[in-house]
């Protein structure tokens, strides 16, 4: 099948099962069953492809993250005004922060079958996103919709329809785990009513 043939690649919240109204919504998410083996190995393999490319697919990411997301940019006093995705681009402190995000998600993707180290991990990234930054936990499920967004545009050779239902399945876990986070601080949620 050629590249014209394939389908187009799913949106972030159809990743997510979600649509992007929900997006507002952060109730804490079913836990997902746990990763098989196989699964296991579809992620390491394809992930490996993608770490070879860190900074760049990291900057990446978070330029599509803040260019259609800009209230996450309220998180980043150093970038939080750049509007222009170039200039995103050559900005010492997203890459620094880019290159954080890749490594958070490498120290996950090595240790998949420790799963007390990944839960430990994503408790650390929580609990400090949640006191120490005042992250909105909702941005988690949204810069992973868009992480798997830009990782099956640049990588379509690996990003198959099954290997990004394997990869929602990780994010979904990787949420999961963060937001569990935030409750184990005592986050409390900003009334969504005005959704």
């Amino acid at each position: 099948m050629s590249r014209r043939e394939s389908p187009p690649p799913p949106s972030p919240e159809q990743l997510l099962g979600v649509r992007r109204r929900e997006v507002e919504c952060d109730d804490r998410p079913e836990r997902t069953e746990p990763l098989s083996d196989a699964e296991r190995e579809i992620i390491q393999d394809t992930w490996g492809h993608v770490y070879k490319n860190c900074d760049d697919v990291g900057v990446s990411v978070l330029i599509r993250f803040f260019v259609n997301f800009p209230s996450a940019k309220q998180y980043f006093s150093q970038f939080q005004d750049m509007e222009d995705p170039e200039e995103m681009e050559r900005s010492c402190q997203l890459r620094h922060h880019a290159r954080r995000v890749m490594n958070a998600i490498n120290t996950v993707v090595e240790n998949l079958n420790d799963p007390e180290k990944v839960s430990s991990v994503l408790a650390l990234v929580g609990k400090a996103h949640a006191i120490k930054h005042k992250v909105e936990p909702m941005y988690f499920k949204i810069l992973s919709g868009v992480m798997l967004e830009v990782l099956s545009e640049d990588f379509p050779e690996f990003f198959t329809a099954e290997v990004q239902m394997v990869w929602t399945k990780l994010m979904g876990a990787v949420y999961w785990h963060v937001t569990g986070a935030y409750t184990d601080v005592g986050w409390l949620q900003v009334s969504s009513s005005a959704v």
